[in-house]
């Protein structure tokens, strides 16, 4: 004859601690591994892209056609085939100097892909500390 076990009350409480303790664990780790996640450049819609094409105008031309803001941010993507990225480096400081004043301050991605391309991407994607730091400023000019 085996005696028939009833579960109590108490052994559903231990079962549903032992469930919180390890959804909170859980939580804690994301939370810790989000902290030490590497702080990524950010990454806004694109209000203008420039494609370094045959027949297209030259960069500083574009530029000066496009509605000045100091809180855009332009970033040089140049992509090469592999085996390629010294020219692709060069490439990339070629239209930076090309850019003027604003390739000195120019995000420049270098990115090996299936074909060789240059682009220049205007974007409110500077992080937010710089954004608030130049509303300050120019509050206070």
């Amino acid at each position: 004859m085996i005696p028939k076990m009833s579960v109590g009350w108490q052994t559903t409480m231990a079962d549903l601690a032992l469930i919180l303790f390890i959804v909170t664990a859980a939580g804690i780790s994301s939370e810790i591994q989000k902290r030490q996640a590497p702080v990524l450049p950010v990454s806004g819609e694109p209000l203008a892209i420039y494609s370094d094409a045959e027949g297209a105008p030259p960069l500083s031309q574009w530029l000066a056609e496009q509605a000045p803001d100091q809180r855009q941010q332009l970033s040089l993507v140049v992509r090469y085939e592999a085996g390629h990225a010294p020219e692709a480096a060069a490439k990339a400081i070629e239209m930076a100097r090309a850019a003027g004043p604003a390739g000195q301050s120019a995000r420049i991605i270098l990115e090996q892909g299936p074909k060789a391309e240059a682009l220049a991407v205007l974007a409110f994607d500077q992080g937010e500390e710089k954004m608030a730091q130049t509303l300050q400023q120019d509050r206070q000019n």
